[in-house]
């Protein structure tokens, strides 16, 4: 079973994750680790953030010579911006508390955070709440991914909409969509892509923010990881609940999703076909590859919406909790959109999720006899 815990805030002077029950001998390939981090902080939309910060990942234990140990593996990855926070984020003693705050900001974990844990600087509760501490997960969704191409499954990733800027058409081969890669907005079509992009343009002029939805495809996954003897186990459920998780994720649809509750019976579920050389498939794939809370063989396809992002360079209306009285919210440094990057995180959380269930049902301590168990 994997499990992780992330660390640090977002102007601290790291970000560190542990990662435990990972196999011994994977190798492991930091730069592939690094070149998917920097995919995390591309994207059209992005704040000046993305300009100071350029990740790299620094291994702590876990790792020899290029391969698990079996044990838990630490990482950390430096927020090179910290120098310049150091008297206000120091561990130890603040030298200067001007960067405090007390004007809590609407969407934010801001005002519950400050009640739940009873801090009257608030700034304790937005640096740790931020999304950069997805770049911790990232890095973990890309040991795992790394894991699972030993075994041909595989993770990709689109923009379907940004705004108003949609997609016409939701159904797009492999090929295509690993194309978006080369796309400012990961946008599969260049004319909406011109569209979200304008989109974007316009809405920074007025210092808003946009949202949008992404979509996610997992390759190759068997048949049968996930559960539905377990509601816990099931795999629908539990890529729901960590695509969730992920800072400003609001919805979370697999297959057809909602469209399913517009639909007849027969134009929902997948009719079943055997082959002698292929065995059981499907010609539709509209379960988006789970029944019954189990992988069934086919691609898995989650889509995933991300609300506008809170901190708006327009801030909205909000209170002072020291003076009770009403005042504009304060802004931190924001980007108008980052849909394009939560698309990467959406799949090396997601990644990370098959990765689990996958050495529950292969794995052992050794990637060696996982290798030999999955050929059986």
């Amino acid at each position: 079973m994997l499990r992780y815990f992330t660390a640090g805030e977002s102007h601290g002077k790291c970000l560190t994750g542990i990662i435990e029950g990972f196999p011994s001998n994977v190798p492991i390939d930091i730069e592939i680790i690094n070149a998917d981090l920097q995919r995390r902080q591309r994207g059209y939309g992005r704040g000046h953030r993305m300009a100071i910060e350029e990740d790299k990942l620094e291994i702590l234990s876990g790792i020899r010579n290029g391969k698990t140990l079996g044990s838990p593996i630490a990482f950390s990855i430096q927020n090179r911006d910290y120098k310049n926070w150091v008297k206000y984020m120091d561990p130890v003693k603040i030298e200067d508390d001007s960067k405090g705050v007390t004007k809590p900001r609407p969407g934010h974990a801001d005002l519950s955070g400050a009640i739940k844990y009873n801090f009257t600087d608030i700034r304790n509760v937005l640096e740790r709440s931020s999304a950069r501490e997805t770049a911790v997960r990232v890095a973990i969704g890309s040991m795992a991914k790394q894991l699972l191409r030993h075994f041909d499954i595989d993770v990709i990733s689109h923009v379907t909409t940004i705004g108003s800027a949609s997609l016409k058409n939701n159904i797009y081969d492999i090929e295509s969509i690993r194309n978006a890669e080369n796309s400012p907005v990961r946008c599969v079509d260049s004319g909406i892509e011109n569209q979200m992009i304008n989109i974007i343009e316009e809405t920074k002029k007025t210092g808003d923010s946009l949202g949008g939805i992404f979509e996610i495809h997992i390759t190759g996954v068997p048949i049968g990881l996930g559960s539905y003897v377990h509601w816990d186990r099931k795999l629908d459920a539990k890529l729901a609940y960590s695509l969730m998780s992920i800072q400003a994720i609001k919805a979370v649809e697999i297959g057809e999703g909602v469209n399913s509750g517009r639909l007849k019976g027969s134009q929902v579920h997948d009719e079943i076909f055997y082959d002698s050389k292929k065995g059981y498939y499907r010609q539709t794939n509209r379960a988006g590859g789970i029944e019954g809370g189990m992988s069934n063989g086919e691609n898995i396809i989650i889509r995933c919406t991300m609300k506008p992002i809170p901190t708006l360079y327009k801030p909205l209306k909000s209170v002072d909790i020291e003076t009770k009285e009403s005042f504009v919210a304060a802004i931190e440094r924001s980007d108008t959109c980052a849909v394009p990057a939560a698309s990467i995180v959406g799949e090396m959380v997601a990644i990370t999720v098959i990765a689990d269930e996958f050495l529950r049902k292969y794995g052992s301590d050794d990637f060696e006899e996982i290798i030999r168990r999955w050929k059986k």
